[in-house]
């Protein structure tokens, strides 16, 4: 044989092995000799729910995020507490703020009733963010599928593993990079924060308390922290103050999130800090400057986020009911 023909061969093989086995059992249309309904079933309830609350959309992409990076997309964010155990959707950094679950649920209740035992939540809540992005203003993208459903959900996992609004842009390419994802992919994922809400304790101390000598943080464009101290006022008790993530176009997927960081309008530290970085701040610049490409990008990151710890084959299970394991 060739030596050049070899060498071709020994490369490829090299490259099948370093992909791991759960990108090749998830795969488009894997639903579609057994279930051919689900995508459709998943995205006329996502479109019912956003249309009546576009907040909705912001939740369901946030609640992918959040399965994904505690223990893989499982569907484990689905879980509900037990008087035993505490789940993730109830730990602080998730509980009250995830929301959305009710249209995971009546999804699922559809599709059983078309095909039972076959589709799982985890998949479901993967086809939900994607129609909730598309649905918003953002470029729809095919979902590879096949993922199982886990069978744990801890609320101490959620603290240990999601990005707190606190984290710099060196902490979050850690975090990002533990789960796999490029420090690109982390600046394109933080895209989602152009839709939806945050409550004032996820932020406040920028306003109020940014360090012992300079209670807000500078950082912060005057005339935006006068805004949500407005909003927000200091020492109150109310939970229930949210203000939105994108005062410019808080129900539409776009880049104005991008904007809002060049304007040092970004509401989060882990959102401002994107442009205390060159590399970082280059993308950031791009992508508010190319809106499209964001939106491709964005596509593009999703589905690699979709990857991260699936549970394929006869790992795990199909739940019946997204709250309960079997």
């Amino acid at each position: 044989m060739d030596l050049r023909v070899q060498v071709i061969i020994l490369a490829v093989g090299l490259l099948c092995l370093s992909v791991p086995l759960m990108d090749a059992q998830l795969q488009v249309g894997f639903y579609d000799s057994t279930c051919g309904l689900a995508e459709n079933i998943v995205k006329d309830e996502v479109q019912k729910a956003v249309l009546g609350n576009a907040g909705l959309g912001a939740g369901l992409i946030r609640m992918h995020f959040h399965d994904c990076f505690v223990r893989g997309c499982d569907g484990s964010v689905l879980i509900d507490s037990t008087s035993g155990s505490t789940a993730e959707k109830d730990s602080p950094i998730n509980n009250p703020s995830l929301r959305g679950f009710e249209i995971i649920d009546r999804a699922k209740t559809r599709i059983e009733a078309q095909c039972a035992g076959v589709v799982s939540c985890a998949d479901i809540l993967a086809f939900a963010a994607r129609d909730s992005v598309a649905i918003t203003g953002g470029f729809g993208y095919n979902v590879p599928a096949g993922r199982r459903d886990g069978r744990v959900s801890l609320s101490s996992e959620s603290l240990s593993n999601l990005p707190p609004p606190t984290s710099d842009v060196n902490q979050l390419t850690q975090i990002f990079s533990n789960k796999g994802l490029s420090q690109s992919d982390m600046v394109t994922l933080s895209g989602a924060h152009t839709l939806g809400r945050s409550h004032c304790t996820s932020f406040t101390n920028r306003l109020y308390s940014f360090n012992s000598t300079t209670p807000q943080d500078p950082s912060l464009d005057p005339t935006y922290a006068a805004q949500l101290k407005q909003q927000c006022p200091q020492g109150s008790t109310d939970a229930s103050l949210v203000v939105p993530m994108d005062p410019t176009s808080p129900n539409r997927f776009d880049s104005a999130y991008y904007s809002n960081i060049l304007a040092n309008r970004g509401l989060f530290t882990s959102d401002q800090t994107l442009i205390s970085n060159p590399t970082t701040a280059t993308q950031v610049r791009r992508n508010a400057q190319l809106d499209a490409m964001f939106k491709q990008s964005f596509g593009q990151a999703m589905v690699k986020m979709g990857r991260i710890g699936v549970l394929t084959g006869t790992n795990g299970e199909i739940r019946t009911n997204c709250r309960v394991i079997n």
